[in-house]
């Protein structure tokens, strides 16, 4: 049975396992390096880690990836990373091993159990899609089969739970099943309407999300944006969407937080097509009622809303290229609509003697990409997100509407496996604190990421609500001196200066994984964190206040 589940993995696009064994799970992880020349283990020291890492590596391909622990204690650590994979519409296939059959009914309670045997299972069902327990090998083909489709099709996390002694069983190879069936004469009644309200529009524009990168659309999309000479704009969410294409970017829109011209683009449309976008506080810059739902076309969870006509069950795929066809060897309908090119990023860091803001490392990491090519990049929460915002448009995975702390090195780590690239990762003192020994893991399977800690000594983004709070205060803690010890480089920054010749350095370095620990004074953040919080505050006043 284990043979026929690794086939199936292989078979459903899978690249990669991450994992970390128990006892329960000892089995299944002997077959897993037995097949690791086809689909190779990554162990890390920690489940979070785990699950950041597949979440990463599953955004990166726009297909599954597998997380694989133990049982109970392992996999319940993994609920907060799938949490947010769930959130964020990442296709994670979580395999857990679970206790044996046999074991089950012999009266007595079995270690790492919760309170029943099924209560992971119970926990599980709520952050996943789909889930299977294997524990007979004659069902078990038709189970991972309905399960991994399901995963691909929501691009969501499922559950495989696999008893310990039906591993070696004999069962039969699992034959994948078709695409679940759609109604073509739906799609193309809703792709009628959608092609009418944009050319009717005077101002068109496509604003694109995470489902986009998650179903592998980003040439269709660039491709449909050209042929209709719309602008595009990303939502924070789908921040780097399209980097590499020839699109008519225009910027990221993120209401209130956003900079103004990108905000008019979007807000000041008469055809608006959002394109898997999720609905979210954090997309909007909790400032959704700027958008005119009745000029809105929204394409998400494999339905359409145009404005107040509804298309259920319609895949993004099909709509696309149903929109695709329609357009295709049709002129733009009015000259000029495609809006300027991208705000321009800072550059040009000054080398000197002062202290560094957060705009400062937006400008240095900008003249790094300058000089080279600009990274893959992992970010976790907090002011590092908001001042990627600020930096050249790069593919980016970060946790833009769960937002968790403690995503961006395994993140990164996820990235350097998928994509076989150095990435570049920004994340805050306090997450590093959380998942940020990760890094010990690198030397063993070969990674050198350059990792950009923005430290503070706070959780800053939350002191910016609660000024006054002393809890947000933290412990400096010497990164630059841990790094050595986890089989890195670090090095200490406090000024521009420090900040220009450690980048040089960690660059020309690709042999280890780079830490660079950055001293930031309390009290300053990006002006996108500022905006953000402003307009977080301001939604929040009792009515009639200012």
């Amino acid at each position: 049975m284990a043979r026929a589940l690794i086939d199936a993995l292989v078979d459903h696009g899978v690249h990669e396992v991450f994992g970390l064994p128990g006892d329960f799970a000892l089995p299944f992880f002997r077959h897993l390096e037995q097949n690791a020349d086809r689909l190779p283990l990554y162990t890390l020291a920690h489940e979070p880690g785990v699950g950041f890492a597949a979440d990463a590596a599953a955004r990166w391909h726009g297909g599954p990836s597998v997380a694989c622990v133990t049982y109970g204690a392992g996999a319940l650590n993994m609920v907060n990373p799938i949490a947010g994979a769930f959130s964020e519409k990442s296709p994670v296939v979580v395999i857990s091993g679970a206790p044996g059959v046999d074991e089950a009914g012999r009266g007595l309670l079995l270690h790492h159990q919760v309170r029943t045997l099924d209560s992971q299972l119970r926990i599980y069902r709520e952050i996943t899609c789909d889930q299977a327990v294997l524990d007979d090998p004659h069902r078990a083909p038709a189970e991972i089969a309905r399960v991994l489709r399901s995963c691909r099709e929501q691009s969501r996390p499922v559950y495989i739970e696999v008893p310990r002694d039906r591993v070696d069983a004999p069962c039969e190879p699992v034959v994948p099943l078709p695409p679940s069936s759609w109604e073509p004469a739906a799609v193309n009644a809703c792709a009628d309407e959608v092609m009418a309200r944009l050319f009717e529009a005077s101002r068109p524009v496509l604003l694109v999300g995470v489902e986009v990168r998650r179903f592998g659309l980003e040439g269709r999309v660039a491709e449909l944006a050209s042929r209709l000479g719309m602008p595009v704009a990303t939502t924070f969410m789908g921040r780097g969407l399209l980097a590499e294409s020839a699109a008519p970017l225009v910027g990221t829109y993120m209401g209130l937080a956003g900079r103004p011209e990108v905000r008019a683009v979007v807000e000041e449309s008469d055809g608006l097509l959002m394109l898997g976008v999720l609905m979210s506080d954090t997309n909007f810059g909790v400032s959704g009622e700027r958008v005119d739902p009745r000029a809105t076309m929204v394409a998400a969870d494999r339905g359409v809303r145009v404005g107040f006509h509804v298309y259920p069950d319609v895949p993004l795929d099909a709509l696309i290229d149903a929109l695709l066809e329609r357009c295709a060897g049709r002129a733009a309908p009015a000259e000029g609509r495609v809006a300027s090119a991208l705000p321009v990023p800072p550059r040009g860091l000054v080398a000197d003697a002062a202290a560094i803001h957060p705009r400062d490392i937006a400008a240095a990491l900008n003249d790094l990409f300058d000089e080279t090519e600009p990274m893959p990049v992992a970010s976790d929460m907090g002011d590092c997100l908001f001042t990627a915002m600020d930096m050249v448009h790069t593919p980016l995975v970060a946790p833009g509407y769960y937002a968790t702390m403690g995503f961006g090195v395994p993140a990164g780590l996820g990235i350097s496996a998928a994509s076989g690239r150095r990435p570049l990762v920004m994340v805050g003192d306090g997450a590093f604190q959380m998942t940020g020994w990760e890094l010990g893991t690198c030397a063993r399977n070969g990674w050198a990421p350059i990792v950009v800690v923005f430290n503070n000594a706070s959780w800053e983004m939350l002191r910016t609500f609660q000024p006054e709070a002393g809890y947000n205060d933290l412990d400096v803690w010497p990164f630059a001196r841990l790094a050595e010890g986890l089989g890195g480089r670090g090095y200490a920054v406090t000024t521009r200066a420090d900040l220009k010749a450690a980048l040089a350095a960690a660059r020309a370095d690709e042999s280890r994984f780079q830490l660079i620990d950055i001293a930031i004074p309390r009290g300053a953040i990006s002006d996108t964190l500022a905006r953000f919080v402003g307009a977080i505050k301001g939604a929040n006043r009792p009515p009639g206040t200012r």
